[in-house]
């Protein structure tokens, strides 16, 4: 099933996308709510309510009304919080080797994430930045779920049962206001804190069971042969799969989880995908090339973004003055 956030006449709705057309849920049985934050809350009794509509839909069992003209928001557009991990060794490696430095033995140890600003969410369309945004501005290729059932401590082998469903995510960075903030060992904040990508809809995991592959040696949780890719003004930029995960989403989960609630609504991401981003893309072509000429996204670019079995995701970088 997929899940979307859509808006018409300024108000939010929870819909799901079903040959390429909107069917408003709560428009089919009255008892699920009209937007996702509520839906997400009631747990696995909407999400079987909702499967039920989406599969009669789908037969032909069931007539509903498609709807004809809409906004697509974020399919998550108010997440409790947003979390973004570090999953994917290649990318850390690479960068790390970049800026001439080992691979940090820690990265093994436990699965590492920060907190973004769950309150710069957005989906698919135009990305407002400012001035200094556009000192190296670069997206990331991700991966992200969230979650519908409240937890705490939550162990691994179970973690999976929490995750409503899957989406793409574009980690958008503003790279020299990071670089800058990074030498004070904090974490990453306003060079990530002004807007994050998720879209185009949220795919629950069973669509997804057909792609599922065991995890790496030694790691415990769901994970699937989906394969990831990037473009910049049609331009192929970043191709990765999330097989490559090395942490997964249960055991980010877990570490999450330790000793705090986790809420229905919580976005995690897994971190971008080895070649997923233009800072390491960068950093590898002046490896191997002194004249290597850097990119960064620039106003009116096109970011396009496609995951197997999440849909596409396209964004437009804008200049703000605001």
């Amino acid at each position: 099933m997929k899940l979307v956030s859509y808006k018409t006449e300024e108000k939010e709705h929870l819909g799901v996308f079903i040959n390429g057309h909107i069917y408003n849920l709560h428009a089919c049985n009255k008892a699920i709510p009209d937007n996702m934050n509520e839906f997400l809350q009631g747990g696995a009794g909407l999400m079987d309510r909702a499967m039920e509509i989406n599969a009669n839909i789908g037969s032909g069992s069931l007539e509903a009304k498609t709807e004809a003209f809409f906004e697509l928001l974020a399919p998550v557009p108010h997440p409790s919080s947003c979390r973004d991990g570090y999953a994917f060794r290649q990318h850390v490696a690479a960068a790390r080797r970049n800026r001439g430095l080992k691979m940090i033995p820690e990265y093994d140890a436990f699965p590492v994430f920060y907190f973004t600003n769950h309150q710069a969410i957005q989906g698919p369309g135009e990305i407002f930045c400012m001035p200094a945004h556009f000192e190296k501005l670069d997206f990331e290729l991700e991966l992200a779920i969230v979650l519908n059932k409240k937890g705490r401590n939550i162990p691994a082998d179970q973690a999976d049962s929490y995750v409503a469903g899957y989406m793409i995510m574009n980690d958008i960075s503003a790279r020299r206001l990071q670089m800058a903030e990074m030498k004070l060992n904090l974490g990453p904040a306003k060079g990530k804190d002004f807007a994050t990508v998720i879209g185009p809809w949220l795919v629950t995991p069973d669509e997804l069971a057909p792609y599922k592959v065991s995890p790496s040696v030694g790691h415990t949780g769901d994970c699937y042969n989906l394969e990831m890719l990037c473009w910049v003004n049609g331009m192929p930029v970043s191709r990765s799969n999330s097989a490559f995960m090395n942490w997964t989403f249960a055991e980010i989960i877990e570490r999450c989880s330790y000793g705090v609630d986790m809420f229905p609504g919580d976005v995690i991401g897994s971190g971008t995908a080895g070649t997923g981003c233009f800072l390491e893309l960068n950093g590898t072509g002046l490896l191997k090339d002194p004249d290597y000429r850097e990119r960064w996204l620039e106003p009116g670019d096109r970011i396009e973004m496609e995951i197997t079995g999440l849909g596409h995701l396209s964004n437009t970088v804008v200049r703000s003055m605001e």
